[in-house]
């Protein structure tokens, strides 16, 4: 089936909508959400300037939890019409968008992504476990008698005298993120459980345990740098001795300045991601209000051309941004699922 295909059977779709307000209360189409998928949605924005004669979509990086509020606060030409995520939408979200009148929410998932710990190339070289990564950016660690202590290691050789000599100095994603909600789910989670004294916490009191790898430090040993990942990676330049939390895909477009760091010795690359190999490999998405097809032109057409072949596909022009593309018969059931446009049900969200 041809990409216009798609794009006709959808608008066919919008046609019998009903939406409460005027037939066309917005020309933009308006995306907010994840600064993690914003370059890919921001390539289909443009190239849907080029080719679907309609205005250039505004996409806002807002962050994956920032965009859900803003998603879910109601219908009409006031809310944005979709909202990316660097995590699936939660159940409560859900049913905050349903309890402000968002009916029909469209999940569409983009790709694969990976969470990467990454410095720069002027940098000492540096591999870690992820129990040394809990170790060194969490807010309570065990002390000597194995209770749970202010994080009193300053220098990555504090934890390791194999790892450099030089502060720990992490910069990465705030609590509205995607992102911070995958760092600590996918990687400091699993850290903790590393760490044999907080296994043994973990067995004694399951909620000190979980309160432990859900908390960093506020010390300044980790330093929530905002939205704009583009702005770590300019600071990751400028200070060889930092070290970014960011997703796989600006490090990929970095990589004559940044390296990854590999995590119990599998490295941040696209076939370690794609393979599940490497452990903060995620999924990324894109939330679509059905209600809106219809209302703001073009939006059809912004859903056809980003399940595209030509964009998700395995040599799409998102692969090039540094999507980790999805195996071609999950793609096809992306793009019918689209096609469809069946709403989100709250049943398979956690």
């Amino acid at each position: 089936m041809k990409i216009t295909t798609y794009a006709s059977a959808l608008a066919l779709v919008a046609v019998g909508i009903a939406f409460a307000g005027p037939a066309q209360a917005r020309d933009q189409i308006r995306i907010v959400g994840s600064s993690t998928v914003y370059p890919f949605t921001t390539a289909v924005a443009e190239q849907l300037g080029k080719t679907a004669g309609i205005r250039v979509p505004v996409v806002e990086s807002t962050g994956t939890g920032g965009g859900m509020k803003l998603f879910c606060a109601g219908v009409g030409e006031a809310h944005p019409d979709a909202t990316n995520a660097s995590r699936r939408m939660k159940k409560s979200e859900l049913a905050d968008c349903q309890k402000n009148g968002v009916k029909d929410v469209v999940e569409v998932t983009v790709g694969f992504d990976g969470i990467s710990l990454t410095q720069s190339k002027e940098g000492t070289p540096i591999k870690l476990t992820l129990g040394q990564l809990f170790l060194a950016i969490g807010k309570e660690v065990p002390g000597a008698d194995g209770k749970l202590v202010a994080n009193p290691n300053k220098n990555w050789s504090d934890i390791d005298k194999s790892l450099p000599n030089t502060k720990i100095e992490v910069l990465g994603p705030p609590p509205t993120s995607g992102t911070r909600d995958a760092l600590h789910e996918l990687l400091l989670e699993v850290g903790a459980d590393q760490v044999p004294a907080m296994a043994a916490i973990k067995k004694a009191d399951p909620k000190a345990f979980e309160k432990a790898w859900k908390s960093l430090r506020e010390d300044g040993a980790y330093v929530e740098a905002g939205e704009n990942d583009n702005l770590i990676v300019q600071k990751l330049v400028a200070n060889k001795n930092a070290f970014g939390i960011f997703g796989y895909s600006y490090l990929e477009e970095n990589t004559a300045k940044l390296r990854g760091v590999s995590f119990d010795g599998v490295e941040p690359t696209y076939d370690n991601i794609a393979g599940g190999k490497y452990k903060g490999s995620r999924l990324l998405y894109v939330y679509v209000k059905k209600q809106h097809v219809g209302l703001v032109p073009g939006i059809d057409k912004f859903l056809a051309e980003y399940v595209s072949p030509k964009a998700i596909g395995e040599d799409g022009y998102l692969s090039k941004k540094g999507l980790v593309t999805l195996p071609k018969a999950e793609a096809d059931k992306v793009r019918q699922q689209v096609l469809e446009m069946k709403p989100l049900t709250a049943d398979p969200l956690s």
